[in-house]
């Protein structure tokens, strides 16, 4: 494939042609940086993990070299760390049994830029490449600028597409802000009690994150434990491990629905819910 930068790149697990390796996707994940995908994507890597009809495959937009570095990677100039951050990218690609790992290569500035278009078009060439059934991305409430950058390049990317060919569903997924205060009626839970064991590897990889001083690792795992265990206080686990979502699809359905709206609106259910509740026991 042709993307805006030359210094794009795509790594097959299995050695398949690209070409593809792309086109068999059914889950496609589209993250600002090396490390997201692992972190709010979980339940699609599980539910592709050892199919043979149903296959991931991860996009990390950015370079990853304004990333802080700490311990062995210290004196890593950006350029040295954007490189062991590809490296890890592909091992967890390996691990998961990805599909496909895609590198867009961006630099930050770029994907938080409105008015740039290069990401919306990379990531519309891939959206035909790859013409997945569920698509995941960051949500719109997360407070990384970058995520949110993300997110927005994605729907503009999806919305090109003729209706008949935009994917199922669209989530937006938590890292850099917790979704457990979406009402209970609009939360999606992904179930990922199943492999600790595979999801704990994923995240592990990414030694450079974690020896930068950021228990990515942990902090993740212990998300999911606490959102299973805190997800319904009158009612025992139905589940050990859950990660929240929104689904952003109605911003597929409907091409005049503005983002910033959309996510008001679910602000406002929430406050909302909290007014009803202080009321009813007040």
């Amino acid at each position: 494939m042709k993307f805006n930068f030359d210094t794009a790149e795509i790594y097959v697990p299995d050695g398949l042609p690209v070409d593809n390796a792309l086109a068999r996707t059914t889950h496609l994940c589209l993250a600002a940086h090396q490390d997201d995908i692992e972190i709010m994507a979980a339940e699609p890597i599980l539910t592709c993990f050892q199919q043979e009809k149903l296959w991931f495959t991860g996009v990390v937009v950015t370079d990853g070299r304004g990333s802080p570095r700490d311990d062995l990677y210290k004196n890593y100039t950006d350029e040295e760390m954007r490189r062991v951050r590809f490296k890890e990218q592909f091992k967890a690609a390996f691990v998961g049994e990805y599909s496909a790992q895609v590198m867009l290569d961006y630099p930050s500035k770029s994907i938080k830029d409105g008015q740039d278009e290069r990401g919306v078009q990379d990531i519309l060439a891939l959206l035909k490449a790859t013409r997945p059934q569920f698509v995941y991305t960051h949500n719109l409430a997360d407070k990384h600028d970058t995520h949110v950058g993300v997110a927005l390049k994605v729907i503009a990317a999806i919305r090109r597409l003729p209706q008949t060919e935009r994917p199922e569903k669209l989530y937006g997924c938590e890292v850099w802000r917790n979704l457990d205060w979406v009402v209970d009626s609009d939360k999606i839970s992904f179930d990922v009690t199943a492999r600790e064991n595979l999801q704990a590897a994923l995240l592990g990889v990414f030694d450079s994150q974690i020896c930068g001083g950021k228990r990515y690792d942990l902090a993740s795992m212990g998300r999911r434990k606490a959102n299973a265990t805190y997800s319904e206080s009158h009612g025992v686990d139905a589940a050990l491990g859950l990660s929240y979502g929104i689904d952003l699809t109605p911003l597929l359905i409907d091409d005049t629905l503005k983002p910033t709206s959309f996510i008001l609106a679910q602000i406002q259910k929430f406050g909302e819910d909290v007014t009803a509740r202080i009321k009813k026991v007040g």
